[in-house]
């Protein structure tokens, strides 16, 4: 039996599983494609019905144990992001990814979102390590993968082809023995 996605708390957030009634505010987060100029993994134009097409597999993958996603909202239930971990447990590893939206930029909510799912990771699915990467040019997204106490591993030299042009990505990282709850706060 599988056990339910737990909701997660944060001062400011709720880390809680997406539902269907959600696509239409993610389709709005998508459309201006600030999002996805920054994210490898975020088609644009985001099209009608790819929100709904996302969000029905996060049950199922959760239930196979190879991710868990979150949608971050306000303590008043507003949508404003999305944090996750594609996990690969024979490693006892999982990727970060995250994003917010453009109106919630540069408030501190995806470092507090990304830090709370670090800990929910090597606390209840017992990873060893967790990591993330960034398109070079994202200094943004750097300093949030810094301040939820990744270290930097290095530069992967146009390694992507993102819209069309080759671009570097950084790659971060934390290990279970290096976390420290504390030190994040």
């Amino acid at each position: 039996m599988v056990t339910p996605q737990p909701n997660l708390k944060t001062d400011r957030l709720l880390l809680r599983p997406f539902t269907l009634a959600d696509a239409p505010l993610v389709q709005r987060f998508m459309e201006d494609g600030a999002i996805a100029h920054t994210a490898r993994s975020i088609p644009y134009p985001y099209e009608d019905g790819m929100a709904e097409q996302w969000i029905a597999t996060h049950a199922p993958d959760y239930e196979a144990g190879v991710a868990v996603v979150y949608a971050i909202a306000l303590q008043n239930h507003t949508l404003i992001g999305a944090v996750g971990l594609t996990l690969s447990p024979a490693d006892a590893c999982a990727e970060l990814g995250y994003w917010v939206g453009q109106p919630y930029w540069g408030q501190g909510y995806a470092t507090e979102a990304t830090q709370r799912l670090i800990q929910f990771g090597f606390e209840s699915l017992m990873l060893n390590r967790i990591y993330a990467t960034c398109l070079a040019r994202n200094s943004a997204s750097a300093r949030v993968l810094q301040k939820s106490g990744m270290t930097y591993e290095g530069c992967l030299k146009q390694h992507v082809c993102h819209r069309g042009k080759l671009e570097d990505l950084e790659q971060y990282a934390l290990l279970k023995q290096n976390y420290d709850i504390r030190s994040l706060v």
